[in-house]
Parts: C-alpha cells; structure tokens; sequence
C-alpha cells in the first residue's frame, strides 16, 4: 500500500472531493513502467483536476498529477531498467490517466524522458510541464531567429510557473527581459529572476483599434492571450515572434488584426507540451539543465506535500500561486 491523492465524483451532485488515501500497487493503471514517485507539482490543468474536472478527467476515483519524477521499479521495455531516474511531463497523464500524485505510477515508455544529468528528481519538478513548456518557447524563439542584443524580449504573466523559468531562461542566455504582472508585490521576485523591466498588466489591457503600434519587442513569451496578446502582436519589432503558451487572459485574441503578420512579418508560433515528440523533449530537458540557473530555480520553489494538494489546487485556479511548487511524495 502507498499514499495517493485521490479525487472521487458525487454522482447525484456532480461535485468532486479530494483526499489523500492509501491505495495499492493493483489499482494503478496497466501499462509498461512502474515508476516509484519522488516529486510533482502543480500546474493550472492540475488544479481542473483536482477540482472540477473541467472535462479533462475521464473517468472517477481518479489520481491527478500531470508531471512526476521519480526512480523506475519495475520495466518491461529495454529502454529503461530499475533505478533509473526518469521525468514524465504530458501525454494527458493526470487527465486522462492515472498521474503523479501518488508514490507509484504505472506509465507507457514511450512517455518517459531520462532525466539528464545536472538535474535530480527535485530540480525536475521545479521545472515541471511550466519550465518545460517554456524551455521549448525560448527554443522556437532561437529557432526563428532571436538573439541576445537584438531588444527586449517581453515575457507576459510573468510570476506564474512558466513565466517565472522563461524569465530565469532568457535573462540567463544574455536577453534584456521585460516582465508583464499583475501583481506589483511581485517586482523584487521577478528582479531576482532576471527581469530588467517590470510592466504593469494594466498597460496592456485596452483594445484599440490602431492596426500597429510602436516597435518595442524582439520577441515575446506570452501566457495570457486575449486583449494582452492582441495588443502586443501590434509592438513587436519587424520580423520578430511570439510564443503563445497560454490562455490565461481568455482563448480569444482581441482586438487582433492581420497587420502585424502582413506588414511586419511577425511569426505566431504556438507552443504545445503534451503532444511534442521524443527528440525535442530530450532536446529541452538537456537545454535546461544546461541553461536555467539552478540558484534561480530554487527561488522559485514553494514546498508542499500531498495533503496541501486541495488548498492548492484551488489557489492556482484562483491565480494565487507564485513560482514552482515542488510536492515532495515522501513527506
């Protein structure tokens, strides 16, 4: 028997409780690798989870949890052997199958990511889906072209998980780093990170009708999207890119129109965590062990354990989580 995170459904009023349970190695899920769970984390879709379910959940009891990092126990694929350290972030785990919220996970291989070396289970969950999807954002960046000295790079909700590690990224890499929050409490935080410039979300909050604005960004990681988005694709520099990872502001671009794309050659590329292949995973779990400074990381983290996992999950949805929180399974 091991401890879980377990959320069940009330048929007759559709409302969900969370509980932490001891269940055994029998219930998880049939697939190939049994993995012994050190750290998770939480992510917005972990709060949905946790919570309402918003869809995402496919069937109840149910073990949420969309990231883990632990030990492998037990293979049946010659890819991975016992006491190898693996990370597992996407594939709708959590949602759609049994997650990281409990101290045993059964997974397919073909999910797994070796953990690289210069990273441990605990720094691995610090980063998290949030640090991976940024990673891969300042990666389609680069791909297109940025490069340290050609402006400010504007990073949008910048104090959440993804934000937070894009920052800490591009500011370590050489980028002058304009940070987006709505939360001014947060300035000395984001400093730390490496942000140059903080920005209040108020300036970014009014539609307008201008087809372009002023040239002020090489490039831009956006978490927001809706009237935020809408108005920066509008100030971003000629032939620069955004990286949309996010809808945090609404799943509409408003008051966006096709000048930006037409007469400055500006490139929307949006970001996607779940589904992205084996190589490019491994290719941005080796650039952040390389390229996130793990002084910058440990600021980021919140330490939490299974039984704060409600509270939490509630508290992401609500916008009130800073940082990376790093749930520690043994605790």
């Amino acid at each position: 028997m091991f401890k879980a995170l377990v959320v069940e459904k009330d048929e007759e009023s559709g409302k969900t409780s969370a509980a932490v349970r001891e269940i055994a190695e029998s219930d998880l899920p049939e697939a190939g690798v049994t993995v012994a769970v050190e750290y998770s984390t939480v992510n917005y879709k972990d709060g949905l989870c946790i919570g309402p379910g918003a869809g995402l959940v496919r069937k109840y009891p149910h073990v949420p949890g969309i990231d883990f990092a632990g030990t492998v126990e037990v293979s049946d694929d010659d890819r991975y052997k016992p006491g190898d350290k693996v990370v597992l972030t996407g594939w709708r785990v959590g949602e759609a199958h049994w997650g990281g919220y409990a101290q045993k996970a059964r997974v397919k291989a073909d999910w797994l990511v070796p953990l690289p070396e210069g990273l441990d289970a605990r720094a691995a969950m610090a980063v998290g889906t949030a640090g991976f999807t940024a990673m891969l954002a300042v990666m389609a960046l680069e791909d297109h072209g940025l490069r340290p000295g050609h402006g400010e790079v504007l990073v949008t909700g910048a104090a959440g998980g993804v934000g937070s590690v894009a920052t800490a990224v591009l500011a370590h890499l050489g980028h002058q780093v304009t940070a987006v929050t709505g939360r001014p409490e947060q300035e000395a935080y984001l400093r730390g990170l490496g942000a140059s410039r903080i920005v209040p979300r108020e300036e970014f909050a009014e539609v307008t009708k201008k087809p372009l604005e002023s040239e002020q960004w090489a490039g831009c990681v956006d978490a927001v999207a809706g009237v935020m988005l809408g108005r920066v694709l509008k100030q971003m520099s000629y032939g620069s890119s955004v990286a949309a990872i996010g809808l945090a502001g609404g799943p509409v671009i408003e008051g966006a129109l096709i000048t930006p794309f037409i007469l400055r050659g500006v490139n929307l590329l949006g970001i996607d965590s779940v589904m992205q292949p084996y190589g490019n995973r491994l290719r941005a779990w080796e650039r952040i062990a390389r390229d996130l400074p793990m002084e910058k990381l440990e600021a980021m983290i919140v330490p939490a354990t299974l039984s704060d996992l409600p509270s939490l999950g509630a508290e992401i949805l609500r916008g009130q989580v800073r940082g990376r929180v790093v749930v520690d399974l043994g605790a």
